[in-house]
């Protein structure tokens, strides 16, 4: 296995190619790194400047008298080489390269070339042409785009490896408004010398990594790939986005890192194979990840629905019976004896439980009670529609310490506007799984089991 342990906790950075401008690519790196907080020591190289932002720039990394563990490199790409050749004599062995303008626009000889150096002299690198890593235990910022029009997501469990810069910012963006916590985030653009495998190998002995999302357009090496699938999946689940399925899609695909992106039904297939969850869309993706983040591992697939609207019971019941991963729990005798003397006759108990429009918080939490206990249950689906007038928003409080016990999985489907956007928000924070509609939280419930109950 590589060991990519200082593109993540490096204790010197050189950023190369810090310009003036606050609007260019290596003074945003350099102001994110700043910005972000990162602990280590900066350096920043540019051979036209004496000083940018009151502090000292180098004209080489040779320049700089202390040890340097990482260099981040965003200069154009007919500098790339020549820069990289003076890192090998300053023995910096881990290189980002930002720069594009290599085999992604036919500029293959070049990209060749590079690896080719960088292959003889042991020298390890992420990129070309791609957005940068991030770390958010370690504080580590080398994304090139600024931190007022890209939030950074809070740290938790879950890392993204993306061959798309794109797709890469915008899930970043989302996560963070949304309250999807990383661990870490990998763009690693063409794969000249550290692909997709490679990292995926490393985040599989990652402690801080719960969950591997991977959004792939191409792979380099189809056996490494499949090797390395095969036995991280057996530690840690792995959601795989699959782009250029279609030929057109192909074809834009070769354009856009200069890879070709292969046969859909292949992929896939090899995806079902190796053990790597499929996911169709970035907000599959995204919600699989939040289940496997914040989630325990169900002891079976039998699913009780609460709730306090009839026809969000309805939906939710559908979705799981369409679904050919889970069943429907069947209430014990006990637990239908004992609730039907705790609650109104207005209630039905059974699955779905429907606790009807004038339900409180205590009726929530008897219901969520005896669920927890019935031997019948393996994964509670709670739906919580706040807009009901005797419902407070104490629930969330409720579902927070039924879920703190970690005895079953709890997944929670609130529908609304602002108000039910604030209490989802406290969810979350509380490490509650929480969904917008029934779909989606059984469609994720659904990938949680498959991955766990063989």
């Amino acid at each position: 296995m590589i060991n990519l342990d200082k593109f993540f906790k490096p204790k010197s950075i050189a950023v190369v190619g810090v310009s003036r401008n606050p609007s260019k690519v290596g003074h945003v790196l350099y102001r994110n790194l700043i910005d972000g907080k990162f602990p280590g020591k900066i350096f920043i190289v540019n051979r036209k400047a004496e000083k940018i932002l009151e502090k000292k720039s180098y004209k080489s990394v040779r320049r700089i008298k202390e040890k340097i563990d990482l260099a981040i490199i965003a200069v154009p790409a007919q500098y790339v080489p020549a820069i990289v050749k003076d890192c090998h004599k300053k023995d910096i062995r881990d290189l980002i390269i930002i720069s594009s303008g290599f085999s992604e626009i036919g500029n293959t000889e070049l990209e060749k070339g590079l690896k080719e150096y960088l292959t003889k002299n042991k020298i390890r690198m992420i990129g070309v042409n791609c957005l940068g890593i991030l770390d958010t235990h370690s504080k580590l910022d080398s994304i090139f785009l600024p931190r007022y029009k890209l939030e950074r997501p809070l740290p938790g469990g879950i890392s993204f490896v993306t061959q798309s810069g794109a797709v890469g910012s915008t899930v970043l963006d989302l996560s963070a408004k949304r309250g999807y916590n990383f661990a870490k985030f990998v763009s690693y653009g063409n794969g000249t010398a550290i692909d997709e495998s490679d990292i995926i190998e490393y985040l599989g002995k990652d402690k801080q990594t719960k969950v591997i999302c991977l959004y792939l357009e191409a792979v380099k090496d189809g056996k490494k790939f499949i090797k390395v699938m095969r036995e991280v999946s057996k530690k840690k689940p792995i959601i795989a986005l699959k782009g250029g399925l279609t030929k057109e899609g192909n074809k834009a695909t070769l354009s856009h890192t200069g890879s070709l992106a292969g046969d859909a039904e292949v992929y896939l297939g090899v995806f079902k194979q190796v053990g790597v969850i499929n996911a169709d869309t970035i907000e599959e993706m995204l919600n699989f990840a939040s289940i496997f983040e914040k989630s325990i591992k169900p002891d079976s697939n039998r699913v009780q629905v609460i709730t306090n609207g009839g026809g969000h019971g309805i939906l939710c019941t559908d979705a799981i019976s369409e679904n050919s991963k889970l069943k429907l729990a069947t209430l014990s005798k006990d637990t239908i004896r004992i609730l039907r003397l705790k609650f109104p006759d207005i209630v039905t108990v059974g699955n779905p439980m429907d606790l009807v429009g004038d339900a409180t918080t205590r009726r929530y939490k008897t219901a969520m009670e005896y669920c927890m206990r019935d031997k019948n249950i393996d994964i509670l689906l709670v739906v919580a529609l706040y807009q009901t007038p005797l419902l407070s928003a104490d629930v969330v409080d409720v579902i927070a310490e039924y879920n703190d016990y970690k005895k079953k999985p709890i997944i929670v489907v609130s529908t609304g506007g602002e108000f039910t956007e604030v209490l989802r928000e406290a969810l979350n924070k509380n490490n509650v799984v929480t969904f917008t509609f029934p779909k989606e939280a059984v469609k994720a419930i659904g990938a949680l089991v498959e991955y766990y109950i063989k």
